[in-house]
């Protein structure tokens, strides 16, 4: 009988790292010093005075979510994710058409809202969170850069440029949605938009 395969004595440090382990402290030591680094403070604090002195009145709550008790960012990034996802999928399936075109399109007009509700919550933020939280915003610059470049590239009947630019478009949202997330979550952002 093989005892090395129910070998219970191997501690866990022991073992292997699988390549999913070390991604995520690959990510999660980033984001720790992304929060620690203070290199981009004096931008930030000049960008969030300038959000927070815009003289919006109530519709600063609206943008915050306050009527419906939580923040209203995440709800509009729905259209443009999910328009350029959809726009993916029909691009490698046969017969899309003009569909993908017409998604990547809407999902840029949708942009402006989500950055808009985006930027409100942004101004509000503690330095450890407004660090990350302004890193998530220049992913989203990069997402919006690819798929203006894919849009284009589909009107002008290239629809193989349109699609790869898209590819780089979703990468960056991807990356975009895992640092809204940490923001939102890991350091729970959001979690009394009342207050």
């Amino acid at each position: 009988m093989n005892t090395h395969a129910f070998d219970f004595d191997t501690p866990t440090q022991a073992r292997k790292a699988s390549p999913l382990d070390s991604a995520s402290t690959w990510w999660l030591t980033t984001l720790d010093r992304m929060e620690r680094s203070t290199v981009a403070d004096p931008a930030i604090r000049a960008l969030q005075r300038g959000i927070r002195s815009l003289p919006l009145g109530e519709v600063r709550d609206l943008l915050r979510g306050r009527p419906l008790g939580h923040p209203v960012h995440p709800l509009l990034v729905q259209v443009p994710i999910g328009c350029w996802l959809s726009a993916a999928v029909l691009d490698i399936v046969p017969g899309g058409g003009h569909a993908p075109t017409t998604l990547t399109a809407v999902g840029l007009a949708g942009v402006a809202p989500a950055a808009i509700a985006g930027w409100a919550d942004w101004a509000d933020l503690p330095p450890e969170q407004a660090r990350v939280g302004l890193a998530h915003a220049v992913s989203n610059a990069a997402a919006v850069a690819f798929y203006t470049a894919s849009l284009t590239a589909r009107l002008r009947r290239h629809p193989t440029k349109g699609r790869l630019w898209s590819v780089g478009g979703l990468t960056a949202v991807a990356v975009s949605g895992a640092l809204g997330g940490h923001v939102a979550y890991r350091q729970a952002v959001g979690a009394n938009p009342t207050a």
